[in-house]
């Protein structure tokens, strides 16, 4: 004899719920608190700039989606600084959205002599 499942909450009238109506999740106590954590070491390719090509647009600071783009003075930190590897998941937005191609994505690790 089968027995059927019953859901824990009464979810019947589900259609017609508010925002007030559904149950809290995902509830993030503290916010602000993105600096505790490094999330980056699980990349697979890691950002390059060639300064000779940036124009210094920002528009990498604007789109990267972990604010791993560090600027000081309206421009990009200088370079070692300018990527916050401790949080830059290697996503790439930064390299796919600049206008003049100065941003690459290189293997994690790479050590060619060209790559710095």
């Amino acid at each position: 004899m089968s027995e059927t499942k019953q859901s824990k909450w009464d979810i019947s009238d589900m259609d017609s719920w508010t925002a007030e109506d559904f149950p809290l999740g995902a509830v993030i106590p503290d916010s602000g608190n993105s600096r505790d954590y490094v999330t980056g070491g699980w990349r697979s390719e890691r950002p390059i700039r060639n300064v000779d090509t940036c124009i210094e647009c920002l528009l990498c600071w604007i789109v990267c989606p972990d604010t791993a783009i560090r600027v000081a003075d309206e421009k990009l930190a200088p370079d070692p600084d300018t990527f916050n590897l401790d949080h830059c998941k290697g996503c790439g937005v930064c390299a796919n959205e600049c206008p003049v191609e100065a941003i690459t994505m290189v293997p994690e690790g790479c050590e060619l002599p060209e790559v710095k």
